[in-house]
């Protein structure tokens, strides 16, 4: 029995039997949570990917509604690669497990998560990178309890990258253009289903994807990115008309994309466009500084090792958070 933490109730590892022969290996977890099959799904593949040298290819899942007891199987490169250790995973605040899981669009395969009053002004939060992960639902689930209505529309159709070259494979695969129609859907489901307004947010990509999408759709009203600008090909900010608050890292290095010139070069565009914004340059934080996970390494320093984001600082999020709600509430409220 091997413990590990995953949305802070512990996963025992029951069983690990190896397969000699066919160098598989099959492994029964007991979970004792409240959290959706697939985020469980998540935790136990990133335990496996951080613990052994097993890639996503390698794995495949079957969970069973009615069980307590996950199995998982997978195919490592080498069975001397398994290591039993205590590995920390990623905790979910007690918000986040109340999102609902929908679905949109006009044929209803449009996947995502929504959490808050059917009422209420609504936000699209649009993913990083990597994917629906813990800290893009942990964002909306604390937008939404500032009195907003909250969807995060699954552009990678459940898949999750948990390491940066995956990661880089999904945001390279995804059809931009589509996922521009899917945010007006998901605006548009938000309106039909009782939101009066809608705005957009997002992070790394997804505030790429936030710009582009609010002006692409007469459904959102405002738009607030974080640390992410899209291609000329589909966002002219030369002649964006709606209301844009800006945020960035002052030591974010990725050029042409969220670093401070980048920053710059928008605010002067959205200027000249005649655009109500403002953009804000947050001193001595760089990309993804409003993750308060290092997520998916296990420290800070992992994470600046390997990508050159400096530590999380709790005033500037703290900080970014407010001008952002003030933001959402003066146009959508």
């Amino acid at each position: 029995r091997i413990p590990v933490h995953s949305f802070g109730q512990p996963i025992y590892f029951n069983h690990v039997l190896f397969n000699l022969k066919s160098k598989s290996c099959k492994v029964e977890l007991q979970v004792k949570t409240s959290s959706r099959l697939e985020d469980m799904a998540f935790a136990v593949r990133t335990i496996f990917q951080r613990s052994t040298s097993a890639t996503q290819k390698h794995l495949h899942l079957s969970l069973r509604q009615t069980s307590q007891h996950v199995r998982l199987s997978y195919k490592p490169s080498s069975l001397s690669s398994v290591r039993t250790q205590r590995i920390a995973v990623f905790t979910t605040s007690a918000s986040t497990s109340s999102m609902e899981k929908v679905s949109f669009g006009p044929d209803g395969s449009i996947p995502g998560y929504e959490i808050g009053a059917k009422d209420a002004p609504a936000v699209i939060v649009l993913q990083e990178w990597w994917g629906v992960t813990d800290n893009v639902k942990d964002q909306a689930s604390y937008l939404s309890s500032k009195g907003f209505r909250c969807l995060i529309p699954d552009l990678y159709k459940g898949k999750l990258g948990v390491d940066k070259e995956e990661a880089h494979h999904h945001m390279s695969n995804l059809d931009w253009p589509n996922a521009l129609v899917e945010i007006g859907e998901a605006a548009k489901y938000l309106k039909s289903t009782g939101s009066p307004r809608v705005g957009a947010t997002g992070f790394c990509m997804g505030g790429a994807l936030s710009l582009a999408g609010s002006q692409a759709s007469e459904d959102i009203a405002c738009v607030a990115p974080f640390y992410g600008i899209p291609d000329p090909a589909i966002f002219n900010a030369d002649k964006m008309q709606k209301p844009v608050q800006g945020h960035f890292g002052e030591k974010d290095a990725m050029e042409g994309f969220s670093d401070p010139a980048a920053a710059k070069a928008l605010e002067a565009k959205l200027a000249s466009a005649g655009c109500e914004h403002e953009i804000f340059i947050y001193p001595g934080v760089g990309h993804a500084f409003m993750n308060e996970s290092p997520w998916p390494w296990k420290t800070f320093e992992e994470r600046e090792a390997a990508m050159g984001f400096p530590a999380f600082d709790q005033k500037t999020q703290e900080l970014a958070w407010s001008r952002l709600i003030d933001f959402m509430t003066k146009h959508l409220k």
